[in-house]
């Protein structure tokens, strides 16, 4: 018995320290699917689609994960491990550079005000219904929760390690964006010229830009529901967004707290959990603040974003590339129900927080 206990350590050790080489094309690979995606959602076919990058990366990880990957796992496993994680941290660290606080200001009470009550409603919201309504896990919820309240796969991808979700969490809830943030870019600005049609919402375009910001999912989605209403709507859309966007940092720690606080199924009863404490969120909120009061080159900032989409495309490439199809399948319906429940508030309970904030602050 000694001998076996002496013996374990060794591997354990050799298996934390991946080879250089194993590394290598674990990265080439994430990074080759990346610069693919990047490349189509460029295209104009693709950006007036509102297809994402994330979106892009994720889709052709996945078909590549479940086809010719699995032969390629053994020796590009560590690399495309280091993507999911380490990657993932240094892009929403990075994140940062697009943000900056003089953005709350031009979207005044009004679009801060919105953006909280839907983004607390809506996360709130999705945990009772998940947990409670649907029996969900807690993983899948949150990360669920955190795409539709926040800002789409971003914010799955952030909350992720966060609530200690795995591969098949994640791409279940960036499922649930892409399926319902598409729908939203098309139905919002229908809806809206309705009520205006009707004499049902007597809002100007830059209130509708504000309901858009404040409920579409992603944020290539909300700029091209905006773009159909017009340019002030759009750009209204877009600050909105990214104020939502500058939420996530305290989100992740409120929930990092909460889940110490919470036993999961596989905790000992009545110990306490030590606190996750997601660090990259103090980075990402030292980086907007940098950019906030450092007035950073332009050239410099469009080469750090451009960095930032790499690294995130990176995450997002191993993450579909280690999630299998029959995984998604045995995840069942709950997890649409939960994110059409979402949509549903997001619609009518935008309009209705919309139209009350506005007459009452307009």
């Amino acid at each position: 018995m000694s001998a076996t206990s002496h013996s374990k350590p060794p591997a354990v050790e050799r298996a934390a320290s991946p080879p250089l080489p194993s590394l290598a094309s674990g990265l080439l690979l994430a990074a080759a699917i990346a610069a693919m995606a990047l490349w189509l959602g460029a295209l104009p076919w693709f950006r007036s689609k509102g297809l994402s990058t994330l979106t892009l990366t994720i889709a052709m990880g996945m078909l590549i994960g479940n086809t010719v990957y699995p032969k390629w796992a053994p020796r590009a496993g560590p690399g495309i491990a280091f993507s999911k994680a380490t990657l993932l941290r240094a892009g929403i660290v990075l994140y940062g550079m697009r943000l900056t606080f003089a953005e709350v200001a031009t979207i005044g009470a009004q679009g801060l005000l919105v953006d909280v009550l839907m983004l607390a409603s809506t996360y709130l919201g999705a945990y009772w219904l998940g947990t409670r309504l649907l029996g969900l896990d807690r993983e899948t919820t949150l990360l669920i929760g955190a795409g539709s309240s926040i800002c789409g796969a971003a914010a799955v991808m952030a909350a992720q390690p966060v609530v200690k979700g795995r591969a098949e969490h994640a791409t279940v809830a960036v499922a649930t964006v892409v399926a319902f943030g598409t729908l939203a870019m098309f139905l919002w600005p229908a809806v809206y010229r309705i009520g205006v049609d009707h004499g049902l919402l007597h809002w100007t375009p830059r209130d509708y830009g504000v309901f858009v910001g404040s409920t579409v999912h992603e944020v290539a989605q909300a700029v091209v529901a905006g773009r159909a209403i017009g340019q002030d709507a759009a750009d209204a859309a877009v600050v909105t967004k990214m104020v939502r966007v500058m939420m996530l940092a305290p989100v992740l720690m409120i929930v990092a707290l909460l889940m110490s606080r919470s036993p999961g199924p596989t905790d000992e009863p009545g110990r306490r959990k030590r606190i996750a404490i997601p660090w990259f969120a103090f980075g990402f909120i030292a980086v907007a603040a940098f950019n906030s009061l450092i007035a950073v080159p332009e050239s410099l900032k469009h080469m750090a974003i451009a960095i930032d989409d790499l690294l995130l495309a990176m995450a997002m490439a191993a993450l579909g590339l280690t999630t299998h199809v029959s995984t998604l399948r045995s995840a069942g319906a709950r997890p649409m129900w939960l994110a059409l429940m979402l949509f549903g508030w997001l619609l009518a309970g935008g309009l209705l927080v919309n139209d009350v904030v506005g007459r009452w602050l307009g």
